[in-house]
């Protein structure tokens, strides 16, 4: 098994093997489950078969249970993608695998989860965006910049400009009346437009005649 092969497209998040860290763990599932609306700390406290008492002597409230699993969310993502940039492979290699990641997240982002955030905790919300600012400059840029000189991706392109399109492509097509009119998930989103994005739209016989067009 190569170092690459370990990344699969389920989403992982580094929690502590502590109480802090199972009251994370056990609220992420609830959360994929039952949405942000369907969290709630009575529902946690059974399922984790402790008090609510106990879950506020670690976290103040739920937003701060949200908050807690954004960030170790993020900090995942960037530790994993860095792995991927800094281990061995060709650029198809480390791109197949950085995006395998970046795709598991997305997953668990259903229409229904941001839809519920989007209306009833928009601050929340908010931060997921931030997470995705975060991460996809350092997803496209790095790994972009990887195929560049391994001469897989043309010399000439602008990372700074592809960069900024991915982070407001993915931001505008995870908007919840984006998700309604196109009937796709989040990760459908993503993927079709990765396919777009290096693939294109135009034949071998249009690229040609658009080459060639007076």
């Amino acid at each position: 098994m190569s170092d690459l092969d370990e990344f699969s497209a389920t989403p992982v998040v580094d929690l502590a093997d502590d109480v802090a860290g199972r009251i994370l763990r056990t609220a992420f599932a609830l959360l994929i489950r039952d949405h942000y609306s369907g969290l709630t700390m009575d529902a946690l406290a059974y399922a984790l078969g402790m008090s609510k008492k106990t879950i506020y002597a670690h976290f103040s409230s739920k937003d701060a249970i949200m908050m807690a699993l954004i960030e170790a969310i993020d900090a995942t993502i960037r530790r994993r993608i860095g792995v991927v940039i800094a281990g061995p492979g060709t650029f198809p290699q480390k791109l197949g695998a950085a995006l395998a990641i970046v795709g598991s997240y997305f997953a668990f982002l259903s229409p229904g989860l941001l839809q519920d955030l989007h209306r009833f905790a928009p601050h929340l919300y908010a931060e997921i965006d931030k997470l995705k600012e975060r991460n996809i400059p350092t997803l496209f840029a790095s790994i972009l910049g990887f195929g560049v000189e391994q001469g897989m991706v043309r010399g000439d392109v602008d990372l700074g400009f592809i960069t900024e399109f991915w982070v407001q492509t993915i931001k505008g097509l995870h908007e919840p009346a984006s998700l309604a009119r196109t009937g796709l998930t989040p990760k459908g989103a993503f993927d079709k437009a990765l396919d777009l994005f290096f693939h294109g739209i135009l034949t071998p016989q249009g690229c040609s005649a658009i080459d060639h067009a007076p």
